[in-house]
């Protein structure tokens, strides 16, 4: 935004604040401070301000609640043909090059203790292999399985863009060619106190959060990297999030169940482990598929169980997605309409005297989920937990390292025992993408081999 415009908004919302401390700046200064302005929507944030502050809690809005359709983990021999089928199907997308794949990296590692971006933090239970290297791996493995193309997108935030880049520059893109891996940045959005002011971070600065996960498929577009993967025949995005290493990157069941049912956004779920479990629930809400935070469920329903005994909303959210890319080059070209989302957070400023406070803010971001609705097409699939989804959000505790690792470690075990090798229940195991992606092309490997495993084993 031009200067006088970006004043004359400060001025429209009462920010005299920042006006003040703008015009006590020299020239140099003044300039750097609009340049660093120059994307924010200042005019989005006042309007989520006043759209939030009219808002009285609590309230549960969400209406005409009921279980969605999940196709379920295959028992019958029927339900075992269609896994066959879509399985089929997903490797042919593969092979003929249809598949990209969106890992989301804006954050860091701050909550875990560690300095740098959270794809960097070093994840598996032996090699201590980082998150990124682990996913670049397991797409490696793919190009190599089925002789194809993959792309891999990484959106980064502000904070971690460069640092991000140079750490696959340092490792050499873990063996993927440069080309076929491309970066972009999520949007940011300025905080405002309750009583709505916008907050200084620094001379040059007003604080900011990115955009949320949501952003993802609109900065996608904004980038031109939509564009081009459509261009270059590219039909369908798997999507994830960083922090989970047990993901199955672009598993081929999965996009095929996405095919078959000619869906637009599809989405893995897992059996919540009991009603008090903190995950966003898939639901079928006024007639469409949808998925709601835990936060915003009226506790009836968190607690609901069904004739059996069981947990009658049962699906939570693992975070991965599949989808198709005229569905995101039609929603962004719509408006890219995603409801905003508040959350309240203490941030440390210094006030005009000096010293180091507490102040209470909001921050707006939106869902990648809230597209589900949008679509007129969607698939649920039930997967294990134990096999695809153990998050590292935690220091310690529940979804942290030492959860994951363990899950990592009985995951290989697993593989091994399928394929008749016994282990000794402290032995640590771990099998890399490139060796195995699955306990199949594990027992493929191994077939034949004599294997006496007594203390920790790679294969890598």
């Amino acid at each position: 935004m031009a200067d006088k415009s970006f004043l004359d908004i400060l001025n429209k919302y009462k920010q005299h604040h920042v006006l003040g401390h703008y015009h006590t700046l020299p020239a140099e200064k003044q300039n750097l401070f609009l340049k660093n302005l120059d994307k924010l929507d200042i005019d989005l944030v006042f309007s989520l301000h006043k759209n939030f502050s009219d808002i009285q809690e609590p309230s549960h809005h969400l209406k005409d609640i009921k279980p969605a359709e999940i196709i379920s983990i295959p028992e019958t021999s029927e339900e075992k043909a269609f896994y066959k089928k879509a399985r089929a199907l997903g490797e042919s997308l593969i092979r003929d090059q249809k598949v990209a794949v969106l890992i989301v990296a804006g954050g860091q590692g701050s909550r875990l203790g560690f300095e740098g971006p959270k794809g960097t933090f070093p994840a598996t239970p032996i090699m201590k292999k980082t998150l990124f290297q682990l996913f670049a791996e397991s797409i490696k493995a793919i190009i190599e399985r089925y002789n194809t193309s993959m792309p891999l997108l990484i959106m980064t935030s502000r904070e971690n863009h460069r640092d991000t880049i140079d750490f696959f520059e340092s490792h050499d893109y873990f063996g993927l060619k440069k080309d076929t891996v491309r970066f972009f940045m999520q949007g940011m959005i300025p905080s405002i106190t309750p009583e709505g002011n916008l907050i200084l971070k620094d001379e040059a600065n007003l604080f900011t959060n990115p955009d949320g996960h949501g952003g993802s498929l609109k900065a996608l577009h904004d980038s031109g990297l939509l564009r081009d993967l459509m261009k270059k025949g590219f039909t369908e995005l798997f999507y994830c999030q960083v922090d989970n290493p047990l993901v199955k990157i672009a598993d081929p069941v999965f996009l095929g169940c996405h095919a078959l049912s000619k869906s637009q956004v599809s989405t893995k779920v897992v059996r919540r482990t009991n009603i008090d479990e903190k995950v966003g629930i898939y639901l079928s809400i006024n007639g469409r598929d949808a998925i709601a935070e835990y936060s915003d469920l009226p506790p009836e329903f968190l607690s609901a169980l069904d004739e059996n005994g069981n947990i009658r909303y049962w699906a939570g959210n693992t975070a991965i997605h599949a989808f198709s890319l005229e569905f995101i080059k039609h929603i962004n070209h719509r408006g890219y309409a995603v409801p905003h989302h508040r959350a309240r957070k203490t941030i440390e400023i210094i006030d005009n005297k000096g010293l180091l406070t507490n102040l209470d803010s909001w921050k707006f971001e939106t869902f990648v989920f809230d597209t589900i609705p949008l679509a007129e097409r969607t698939c649920c699939m039930e997967v294990v937990r134990e096999e695809e989804f153990s998050p590292i959000k935690n220091r310690d505790g529940a979804d942290s390292p030492d959860t994951a690792r363990v899950a990592m470690n009985n995951q290989h075990k697993s593989w091994l025992e399928n394929a008749g090798v016994k282990i000794p229940s402290m032995t640590q195991v771990e099998i890399s993408p490139l060796f195995a992606l699955d306990k199949e092309e594990l027992r493929e490997k191994i077939k034949g081999k004599e294997l006496h495993i007594q203390e920790d084993i790679y294969f890598g």
